[in-house]
């Protein structure tokens, strides 16, 4: 199931397929830390010979994310149920899971979390078949918040175009538009996001450089028709065919994966490989999320 696919209107949370909030048995009347910037590890160091500090680096730590003022409501009859459905969705897990909220108009925003914290308060309530007063608390590793679809661009090898047909005639037939290597990805959000590069042969030596920043990943590597070269820029892995690590195909100006990333706005990209490498059919694709602090 798509992260989300259960959340249809402002109030909505949903983490893995526990859906909370209008039209459910569970609802919340605030969340904490979904909207508050996460907490910073400050690499700025204080001043020896002066007053103040030198700036550094601002490193975000985890999000957690509270739903407080819990209200579960069912029958009597079936409120055991109820409480049995929140305590499975909310069980400890090992891997995180798409946590997706809905507040205004802006949207849905996604991050991957585990349930961290669960309160319900055992009282008489469960005989009235209403239970307030419980909690929930979640932790994201990576703070960020997504959106939901995500985006793609993709782009081929540089081909001339072929220009002109002779013998001439009218009209003028000038022939396929050559492709240019560029591609353009745009991140809508308000902090840098990790893409996922895909490789699709054949090509040798495939890369892929940002022309704002001259960041380059590039792969002394052949790739025959059907192979696919994955670069996961947030894991900081590359596979082939979704099996064989390949990482250390890396070639000496490539920087290290988990530093190329898409800033706020349009990155423009090229996508070019080793001389004599000029498959018509040889791609490379940037997947992404837009991100928000």
């Amino acid at each position: 199931m798509a992260a989300g696919d259960q959340v249809t209107r402002p109030g909505h949370v949903q983490y893995g397929d526990l859906l909370l909030g209008p039209g459910t048995p569970y609802r919340w009347r605030s969340i904490t830390g979904w909207e508050d910037l996460p907490g910073l590890d400050s690499g700025t160091v204080a001043r020896s010979d002066g007053h103040g500090a030198y700036p550094g680096r601002l490193l975000a730590q985890s999000r957690t994310i509270g739903l407080d003022g819990l209200i579960e409501r069912a029958p009597r009859a079936t409120i055991g149920a109820v409480v049995a459905t929140l305590s499975a969705g909310t069980a400890p897990v090992e891997d995180e899971r798409p946590f997706v909220a809905w507040l205004d108009e802006r949207g849905p925003l996604l991050a991957h979390a585990r349930a961290t914290r669960r309160a319900v308060p055992a009282g008489p309530g469960y005989r009235l078949g209403t239970i307030t007063g419980g909690a929930l608390e979640f932790e994201a590793t990576d703070p960020r918040r997504y959106e939901l679809t995500e985006r793609a661009a993709s782009a081929r090898l540089p081909a001339s175009e072929p220009g002109l047909t002779w013998p001439l005639s009218w009209p003028l037939v000038f022939g396929t538009p050559g492709s240019t290597g560029a591609l353009s990805a745009f991140n809508l959000g308000n902090c840098d996001t990790h893409p996922v590069i895909e490789f699709r042969g054949p090509v040798t030596r495939p890369s892929l450089t940002n022309l704002a920043s001259g960041d380059v990943i590039e792969y002394d590597i052949p790739l025959a028709a059907g192979d696919l070269l994955a670069v996961d820029t947030l894991a900081g892995t590359v596979t082939l065919n979704a099996t064989a690590s390949r990482i250390y195909t890396a070639t000496s100006r490539s920087v290290p994966e988990q530093t190329f990333t898409l800033a706020p706005g349009t990155t423009n990209l090229i996508f070019r490989a080793a001389p004599g490498s000029a498959d018509p059919t040889a791609s490379a694709t940037v997947r992404y999320r837009s991100a928000h602090w």
